[in-house]
């Protein structure tokens, strides 16, 4: 039984990485498309400690659009996940009524991305390949 599960490891890791990146990364392209409404949200509903909404906008949505690339192609896999995990977080406790589906969804990915942060991206990921030694002879 462990050889078969063994085996679906790297793909499991590739699924995983596509799921959670995808979701972020559509959040990220959505913030692009109107950057206007953008940041009149985070001036408005979303309250991020410690930030002034403009900063946090740029912020947020840099860390959607940036990492979910790094952790699909498995580069800095961990810090991918670990800073999607911090953006996942934040975008939880900066706003103050959140819908108890959409509280349920932020958890899915927080395990999701606690995995890869825990375990790595797989070995089907950049991080892996150059990790490999190299037998050059």
């Amino acid at each position: 039984m462990e050889r078969p599960l063994d085996a679906l490891r790297a793909p499991a890791c590739l699924l995983a990485r596509l799921y959670v990146a995808q979701v972020f990364f559509l959040s990220g392209l959505t913030k692009l498309r109107d950057w206007d409404t953008t940041l009149a949200l985070f001036m408005d509903e979303y309250h991020v400690p410690l930030l002034p909404p403009a900063v946090a906008a740029w912020m947020g949505t840099c860390g959607e659009v940036g990492l979910p690339v790094l952790l699909v192609l498995g580069l800095g896999g961990r810090f991918a996940a670990v800073g999607l995990s911090v953006v996942n977080v934040v975008a939880v406790l900066s706003l103050s009524d959140i819908a108890p589906a959409a509280l349920q969804q932020h958890i899915s990915w927080g395990i999701v991305l606690a995995a890869l942060a825990l375990f790595g991206p797989g070995s089907w990921a950049v991080d892996s390949a150059w990790a490999r030694p190299k037998n050059w002879f």
